[in-house]
């Protein structure tokens, strides 16, 4: 029982009102259905599609035209009428299954887009970061001895260390 709850909860949506259902039947994974209608779109998108429909529709007129009488099934008298039917029913499934890919097309676009900004954002926070503690370690150099100063200092103590050596020495 705790099962079938959790998939009717999966199943409802926040976007849709409360108590609205959907006519449109389920599929297993709409995932699946949109890749297949991404397949169909890309499919008709490319030049083999459109010199596989030209065959087919010279094939179809000339063999409509030049058959004998009775092997025709379309007459080119009132226009090739199930030809102009079959392309009609084509164009009104392939347009919705165009759209439909479309669709997550920009699904993903959009996706892409919002990783790309959280990319872009974590970079600037980044360089900022960076920035900063470039700026507290040139603070931190000046505050720091140079070579210079250093190299004066130590020959400083070093002539005073030889000037004690020499007043032991003298003394001794």
């Amino acid at each position: 029982m705790a099962r079938t709850n959790r998939v009717n909860r999966s199943d409802t949506r926040l976007d849709s009102p409360k108590g609205l259902r959907s006519f449109v039947p389920r599929f297993e994974s709409r995932d699946r259905f949109g890749r297949f209608t991404e397949s169909i779109a890309r499919g008709m998108g490319t030049p083999w599609f459109l010199f596989g429909l030209t065959v087919f529709v010279i094939v179809w007129m000339i063999y409509n035209t030049a058959a004998p009488e009775g092997l025709r099934f379309d007459s080119a008298a009132i226009g090739f009428t199930a030809l102009t039917l079959i392309l009609s029913l084509q164009a009104s499934y392939a347009a919705p299954l165009i759209l439909l890919a479309q669709n997550r097309q920009d699904d993903r676009d959009r996706v892409q887009i919002e990783q790309d900004r959280q990319r872009s954002e974590r970079n600037l926070n980044d360089t900022e970061y960076l920035a900063r503690e470039v700026v507290a370690l040139r603070l931190a150099m000046r505050d720091m001895a140079s070579k210079d100063f250093i190299r004066s200092e130590l020959r400083t103590l070093l002539a005073e260390l030889d000037e004690r050596d020499g007043s032991r020495e003298t003394a001794d």
